[in-house]
C-alpha cells in the first residue's frame, strides 16, 4: 500500500495518496472528470467546492488559465514553488470540477508545491493533477501516510505514497489573483510577508 513516487503509480482512473508541502493530499489526473469526481464521493466534498490543480512550472499555467496580469505574475514568481494557492482565470477546457463559476467567468486554484517527490510526480505524468487534502470533509486532515489509511482504510485508495510526516498541520495560503487588488481568501501556512511589495504592485486587500 506505501509506494515511492515512480512511473508505476495507476493514476489514470485512480485516486491516490501522496505527501505535499503542506498536509497529506488525494490525486488524481486533474483533466480526468470522471476520477476527479471519485475524490468528491471519497472525501464527502461538497460539489461547490472545486478541487485545486497542482502543476511542475510557472510555465505549465498557459494550459491552465488563459490570462494572468502583471501583478499576479510577480506575485506568483514571488511565493512559488510554495504553500499559496492561487486563484486565476481558467483556461475552457478545464472540467467542472476542478473550477468555479463567477460572474467574471471561470477560475481555478492553481498550486505548484515545494515538495520533491510531487514535482517528480508531475514530471512523470507530464499533465496537472487534482489534489485535495486527504480527509473526510470536516475531519482532521492526516499528517502521516497512516493517518491516511484510518480515515480511508477500506481499500478506496489504491496507492499511499509515504513520504514521512509533514512538517506541518496547516494548509495553504489562499490567495484570489483574478481581483484587482488581490484578496487574501484562506490564511495558511504561508505568511504574506511583502507588505510592501503586494501594497504596491497590488494593493493587497484581506
Amino acid at each position: 500500500m506505501f509506494q515511492k513516487i515512480d512511473a508505476r503509480i495507476p493514476l489514470q482512473g485512480n485516486v491516490v495518496a501522496i505527501p505535499t508541502d503542506t498536509v497529506y493530499g488525494v490525486a488524481t489526473l486533474a483533466l480526468d472528470s470522471m476520477t476527479v469526481a471519485k475524490i468528491y464521493a471519497l472525501k464527502k466534498r461538497p460539489h461547490d467546492k472545486p478541487i485545486p490543480i497542482f502543476i511542475r512550472h510557472l510555465s505549465d499555467l498557459v494550459h491552465v488559465s488563459p490570462y494572468i496580469s502583471s501583478v499576479a505574475q510577480k506575485i506568483l514568481e514571488l511565493y512559488l514553488p510554495g504553500k499559496l494557492t492561487a486563484i486565476l482565470p481558467a483556461m475552457p477546457n478545464l472540467p467542472d470540477e476542478v473550477t468555479a463559476s463567477t460572474s467574471k467567468g471561470k477560475t481555478v486554484a492553481i498550486r505548484i508545491p515545494n515538495h520533491a517527490l510531487v514535482l517528480k510526480l508531475l514530471e512523470i505524468v507530464g499533465q496537472p493533477l487534482a489534489v485535495t487534502s486527504a480527509n473526510i470533509s470536516g475531519q482532521i486532515t492526516p499528517t502521516t501516510a497512516e493517518g491516511v489509511l484510518n480515515q480511508f482504510g477500506d481499500g478506496r485508495l489504491v496507492f499511499v505514497v509515504d513520504g514521512g510526516a509533514s512538517h506541518t498541520y496547516l494548509p495553504s495560503t489562499i490567495i484570489d489573483l483574478t481581483q484587482s487588488p488581490p484578496k487574501i481568501l484562506r490564511q495558511g501556512e504561508l505568511e504574506i510577508i511583502s507588505k510592501y511589495f503586494l501594497i504596491q504592485e497590488g494593493q493587497m486587500e484581506k
